[in-house]
């Protein structure tokens, strides 16, 4: 057995839980901002292909306590990392910490770059070199109090990273938070599907990927293809099964609008790129003056939120306007709104059923849940 980490969007970590433990990991437990889990290398290949929900898979290599900086160096430079990566790979080190007693976390992340790289150099006379934009093998240092951790990734880039959406808008979100408000809003293939400030069309993408099986790793790579005991048959299997797995494309009741030509231009791009475009329906539309397309659904959409003044402004003239479309035009739906902005709540004049606090990074969100009745302010209990 093998001790992994996978962090996520805060507020997503019951999500992933259950899909570790319904993918047999051992030892699941979730914690602020990710879930712990043990299990074999098929495990690990099979999250990194599978979890729309996950950020990163990390490989626990280390755990022990410290007081020192010496302490860190030696416990580093103690460790068989030449039976982990070829010394041809680059790396990189990142470093974060809780109540750390150290004064600099930079100087604790050079202490364990030339750890490593010191421990190749006895044991083979060289040394790896280090990238800090696209490396081979990403080293994660954690420490908490006097606890220090060290993981190695095998992800590489961040699971959210899907290789397929390429081109973004101003504030888009990530694809593994779009993912869970997918799950949360309890949206299953078959059921209408909306997003009428779609954006760059990241919500149309993970729910067209959802309804085809097309799993979200598929098309990129990882960084455990790396590693020294990466097990290319059993890797190949499993994508092998993945795309025969596949459906075949068809069109799906899922359908996107926005108010802003170049958002379509740019949804429509990602869409044709990832061969979905004809699987479902796109229109420029304004949210306050599109009808449902049919007479129940889900609705998913991740409103703006300014800054500056005139934003403001324009916000608290959109939320009662929205408020009052959504009870004209969308009775029998429910829509799951996801914002930053705690005036919405007093402004939309709809009393939301639900609220599930969410992270879009570092900044505190809410996810709200209308169930709209036509004609009605009130939730349908």
């Amino acid at each position: 057995m093998t001790d992994f980490f996978s962090p996520c969007p805060r507020g997503l970590e019951a999500i992933l839980q259950g899909d570790l433990e319904t993918m047999g990991a051992d030892g699941v437990r979730a914690t602020e901002g990710g879930v712990h889990f043990s299990g074999d290398w098929q495990l690990c290949y099979r999250l990194n292909l599978e979890s729309r929900i996950a950020s990163r898979v990390l490989w626990r290599v280390k755990e022990t306590s410290y007081r020192t900086e010496q302490d860190i160096y030696k416990a580093v430079f103690d460790m068989p990392w030449q039976r982990w990566f070829d010394v041809a790979n680059t790396i990189r080190v990142n470093t974060t910490a809780i109540r750390c007693q150290l004064k600099s976390l930079e100087f604790i992340t050079l202490l364990v770059k030339d750890a490593v790289c010191d421990r190749f150099r006895e044991h083979c006379g060289e040394r790896p070199s280090v990238d800090t934009l696209d490396p081979d093998v990403r080293i994660h240092v954690f420490i908490e109090d006097e606890k220090l951790m060290l993981y190695l990734d095998t992800s590489g880039d961040a699971l959210f990273k899907r290789g397929i959406r390429q081109h973004t808008n101003i504030a888009p979100i990530r694809e593994n938070l779009a993912a869970g408000i997918l799950r949360l809003s309890g949206w299953k293939p078959g059921i209408p599907l909306l997003d009428p400030m779609c954006g760059s069309g990241t919500f149309l993408i993970e729910a067209a990927q959802m309804a085809l099986n097309i799993q979200p790793g598929i098309a990129r790579g990882f960084a455990f293809e790396k590693l020294l005991n990466f097990n290319q048959p059993l890797w190949q299997k499993m994508k092998d099964e993945a795309i025969a797995a596949q459906l075949p494309f068809q069109p799906l009741e899922i359908y996107g609008s926005d108010l802003y030509g170049d958002a379509m231009k740019t949804a429509s791009r990602n869409l044709q790129e990832a061969g979905l475009l004809d699987c479902l329906e796109l229109k420029q539309a304004n949210i306050l003056e599109i009808s449902a397309p049919k007479d129940h659904g889900i609705m998913v959409a991740n409103l703006p939120y300014g800054e500056r003044m005139g934003e403001l402004d324009e916000l608290a003239e959109l939320y009662p306007k929205l408020g009052d479309a959504l009870k004209k035009k969308f009775g029998g739906w429910t829509a799951y709104l996801f914002t930053a902005d705690k005036a919405i709540l007093k402004m939309m004049r709809l009393s939301p059923s639900k609220r599930t606090p969410l992270f879009n990074g570092a900044i505190e969100c809410r996810l709200l849940e209308y169930r709209i009745v036509s004609g009605s302010n009130r939730p349908n209990k």
